[in-house]
């Protein structure tokens, strides 16, 4: 999204942007990011264009009073979701909640916003927090019906860490949440998705409650057959459950085009990943780097491990980096960003 090699998760994003703008600055960035990147126009746009649903990705802490964007307001997520929500509502476009980072960080890489390691496994404390958290989502939203579900966990357990120790948590953990659930929200989808980056479904047994979804991820495959998708479909068919490709993309158009026609050939409904990002195609639409935003990346890739590190790689110029965040946001807004034609017609959307 920002174009950071290193530097890639809010909570390390949120440092390097500190460093340079304070912090008074970077809590108004963040507050205009999120009333300005995605809005009712990108909403309009994604049902005008074919789009049926959408997976809306947050982060725990817009649930607590953990220091998050600047905020630390409990409701900050329901503010925010409501919002989205209420956009979708009035364009019939249905809505997939996903904790993309849950406590203590499932996954152990960037896209938890945790600590590199998959913490939420091993304590107690931070498993019951998640269940908590999704408790009171789904006491907020359980009556909602532009709200198809809940996605309880993206991508738990990276390939980086050993399979055997972890794997075996996390079954238990989704039923825990599930129980959490049910004591407010009987009517919604419950989205598991799979060990090491949602792949592994063989950490599952017989399913446990009456409305599951399985999901898998998928990118950066050499083919795009049937072959690739084959151990989900066994699935599907060993325990007749619906499965579902929660997370695509990230590639030319032709390899999007094959495996979307894949998965639509056996019955398996997608989300592609992502919808907007900067200087991209590969993504529904994209927008311009703005001048002067090269060195707020160059000053990311600088070591920073130390109080004279972070001296010596900062700029001179501060506000010229302030100048290219705020160019950012503008240029970000949906009125400002244009649609990739090519990769819209491989999803067998079309561009309104």
């Amino acid at each position: 999204m920002f174009k950071f090699k290193s530097v890639k998760s809010p909570r390390l994003i949120n440092e390097a942007l500190a460093e340079l703008l304070g912090p008074e600055e970077t809590k108004l960035f963040w507050k205009k990011f999120q009333d300005t990147y995605i809005t009712a126009g990108d909403i309009h746009f994604l049902k005008a264009s074919g789009m049926n649903s959408i997976r809306i990705p947050f982060n725990y802490r817009l649930f607590t009073t953990e220091n998050y964007c600047g905020q630390n307001n409990p409701n900050r997520g329901f503010e925010l979701l409501d919002r989205v929500i209420s956009w979708c509502k009035k364009e019939g476009l249905y809505v997939i909640l996903d904790m993309h980072c849950a406590p203590g960080g499932q996954t152990g890489d960037n896209i938890d916003d945790g600590f590199g390691y998959p913490f939420l496994f091993k304590s107690k404390a931070m498993q019951q927090l998640t269940a908590s958290i999704w408790k009171r989502i789904a006491a907020h939203y359980k009556n909602e019906t532009i709200v198809m579900g809940y996605d309880l966990l993206n991508e738990p357990i990276a390939t980086y860490f050993n399979a055997d120790e972890f794997n075996p948590y996390l079954e238990p953990l989704y039923k825990e949440i599930t129980k959490a659930v049910r004591s407010v929200d009987k009517n919604h989808i419950l989205f598991l998705g799979g060990a090491q980056w949602d792949s592994n479904f063989k950490v599952f047994g017989p399913p446990f409650d009456s409305k599951l979804v399985y999901t898998f991820h998928k990118y950066w495959t050499k083919t795009t057959g049937k072959e690739v998708i084959q151990d989900y479909i066994d699935f599907r068919d060993k325990n007749n459950v619906p499965i579902y490709c929660g997370e695509t993309g990230e590639n030319k158009d032709e390899w999007c085009e094959a495996f979307r026609k894949t998965l639509e050939e056996n019955n398996i409904g997608w989300h592609y990943w992502p919808y907007k990002k900067l200087d991209n195609t590969a993504g529904i639409i994209t927008f311009d780097m703005p001048a002067g935003y090269d060195k707020l990346i160059d000053y990311t890739e600088q070591p920073r491990a130390d109080f004279a590190a972070i001296r010596k790689a900062a700029p001179a110029d501060r506000e010229e980096i302030k100048k290219a965040l705020y160019a950012f946001l503008n240029n970000s807004k949906f009125e400002n960003c244009r649609p990739n034609k090519g990769y819209i017609e491989a999803l067998g959307l079309k561009v309104p």
